[in-house]
């Protein structure tokens, strides 16, 4: 779980370095930003301009009786209201604008960046957290610009726009205007600090929510089977009461923040209008500054109180920014360096003293060697954890070795273009993944040059044609998340059809049949058999009888490579496979 801070990376309230990477995505809209600016200006003199004109109305038409100047000048206060309005108009919607296009931005490279990161990210990654960082973070960041940066220049402008003409017309005034200036800006300040801390607290609790609710919708089936309701349900009220303490600890700071501002405004104006009495009664004071004074401290007042939220939605905004920084500054991505683009592969796989570790020392492969002819079958067996499955990520390059070479036809596995690599090798899990949407999409993964009459022909060839007929729509059946409304066994041949529309020259098969029933294993088998004439295959399995055809069968241990023989040269050795192979058909040798 993600832990708040009170300051930033740089240690700063305020991280300018932040500010400016966000302004990176600002660039290719340069002239909407540059217009936002103008009428961020526009509004800010547009709006402090009425009290000034009511002044000059007061003071000068009406104390003289001249209702042609009223008249004119009324007229020129309804212009300035349309004008006011339409350029308010305009800045909220073009701050607005910006923020969504800059967050697509910023969401289409995070994105991007997540699928170039290596498994080993997201081994030790709680999935929920990245939903967080591309949506939650994301979205916070459009309110920098609608509601934080140019709105807040916007408070600051006015405020300068309106000390300026407060000063022009009477500066006595304005001294005793400014009088609770210093006891507001010191709530304000604290204010903006307490609110700050409460939203960093907001957005950690929102992160560790998303990742428990993402983890155990995932888990439902764990959770219903061993009756873990209540107490996943009292885990889930833990964390909620976290998310809901952290909201009610920003809204009691705006409870006590704004009455405060309130209350300071009121006594503002109060002291402004008994220094402004004895004024008129002295007859230094005219009445339209009296009017328009106290127009310009309620509008002194408003901006000073925004600018606090103003400033906590920006800084909101940066550590969002700072947090989807972190992790698109992430280093852990496959090297994609390879250049190697060869038009066809042979399929000789070899790995020549590989180690590898997920965590540094930690060997989960010891010092493997082996070879495959282009063509041939090997078969990996051995206890769980023993690094089968290992070996076919490092020969996808879903993880990086430590030590040694991989090489297919000769050629380091790193000089190879990565995408041109994986085209050439179809991978069969035990696990299969099926994403929402048609059987169609399941197999082609979104690629419009792979055919239906390709589909067809490599359903044919797994013997997954009949099942699929069957289903309503054929390939257009709508596929639930997960593959829910399929069997085990229909999802492990829709897998198989779709490592083989490719037409790949490797083939790997990680339990690729140990989720399914005899008979539909009898028919893989079958399609299988075919499927490798030509090809090398790597296949991973418990049940031995899958593999005793195989040209070679290598057994693991911890990591290292204990035997390795056809399957009756390893039975005549009497080791760690005849072991296996009796435990597997005690049975039939009874």
């Amino acid at each position: 779980m993600e832990q708040a801070t009170t300051a930033t990376k740089t240690g700063n309230i305020f991280d300018w370095q932040v500010l400016r990477r966000l302004m990176t995505y600002v660039r290719p809209y340069q002239r909407i930003f540059y217009f936002l600016i103008f009428l961020t200006i526009a509004t800010a003199a547009l709006g402090t301009l009425r009290p000034f004109l009511i002044q000059r109305m007061v003071d000068v038409s009406i104390e003289q009786g001249d209702m042609v100047g009223v008249n004119k000048m009324f007229g020129l206060l309804i212009v300035l209201l349309v004008a006011h309005t339409l350029v308010s108009y305009l800045q909220t919607y073009f701050g607005g604008w910006l923020g969504q296009y800059i967050v697509r931005d910023i969401r289409v490279d995070l994105y991007r960046h997540i699928l170039d990161l290596r498994l080993k990210f997201f081994d030790r990654t709680p999935i929920g957290q990245l939903v967080t960082r591309n949506i939650s973070d994301v979205e916070t960041l459009s309110d920098v610009f609608s509601e934080g940066l140019a709105a807040m220049i916007g408070d600051i402008l006015q405020l300068v726009f309106i000390m300026a003409f407060m000063f022009y017309i009477d500066w006595r005034l304005t001294l005793v205007s400014l009088s609770v200036i210093p006891p507001l800006l010191f709530s304000t300040y604290v204010f903006k600090e307490k609110v700050k801390k409460s939203f960093q607290e907001v957005r950690t609790a929102v992160a560790s929510l998303n990742s428990f609710v993402q983890e155990h919708l995932t888990g439902m089936n764990v959770v219903q089977i061993f009756n873990n309701e209540q107490r996943e349900f009292r885990k889930f009220e833990k964390i909620n009461r976290e998310h809901t303490r952290a909201n009610i600890r920003s809204v009691l700071y705006y409870s006590i923040y704004f009455p405060v501002a309130e209350v300071l405004a009121a006594v503002g104006v109060g002291l402004l209008v008994w220094y402004a009495a004895q004024g008129q009664i002295e007859g230094t004071i005219s009445k339209g500054a009296l009017i328009a004074f106290i127009m310009y401290n309620a509008l002194f007042f408003r901006p000073i109180r925004q600018i606090a939220d103003r400033f906590n939605t920006l800084q909101l905004g940066l550590v969002s920014t700072e947090r989807l920084l972190k992790l698109l500054d992430s280093k852990e991505l496959i090297a994609d360096n390879g250049t190697y683009t060869p038009a066809t592969l042979r399929g000789d796989v070899e790995f020549d003293h590989v180690w590898f570790a997920y965590n540094e020392e930690e060997w989960v492969l010891r010092d493997i060697n082996f070879q495959a002819q282009a063509g041939q079958t090997v078969a990996f067996v051995g206890a769980t954890g023993a690094g089968k499955t290992s070996i076919i990520n490092l020969l996808s390059r879903f993880y990086e070795i430590n030590r040694g070479t991989i090489r297919i036809d000769g050629h380091d596995l790193r000089e190879y273009d990565l995408k041109h690599l994986r085209r050439h090798i179809g991978v069969v899990l035990q696990d299969v993944f099926l994403f929402a949407g048609t059987i169609r999409d399941n197999i082609t993964l979104g690629n419009a040059d792979i055919t239906d009459e390709q589909i067809w022909q490599a359903a044919d060839l797994v013997g997954a044609r009949r099942f699929i007929e069957r289903l309503p729509g054929d390939l257009g059946y709508q596929v639930m998340e997960r593959g829910a409304t399929l069997s085990v066994g229909q999802r492990q041949l829709i897998s198989f059809v779709r490592a083989m529309v490719y037409q790949p020259r490797i083939i790997i098969l990680d339990e690729a049949t140990s989720s399914v029933d005899s008979e539909t294993e009898e028919l893989i088998q079958q399609a299988i058999e075919k499927l490798m004439q030509g090809r090398t295959s790597l296949v991973i399995a418990h049940r031995l009888s899958t593999i005793q055809k195989a040209d070679r069968i290598i057994v693991l241990d911890r990591g290292e490579i204990k035997e390795s023989g056809t399957h009756e040269e390893l039975l005549r050795l009497g080791g760690y496979y005849t072991q296996l192979y009796q435990m597997q058909y005690k049975d039939a040798l009874a």
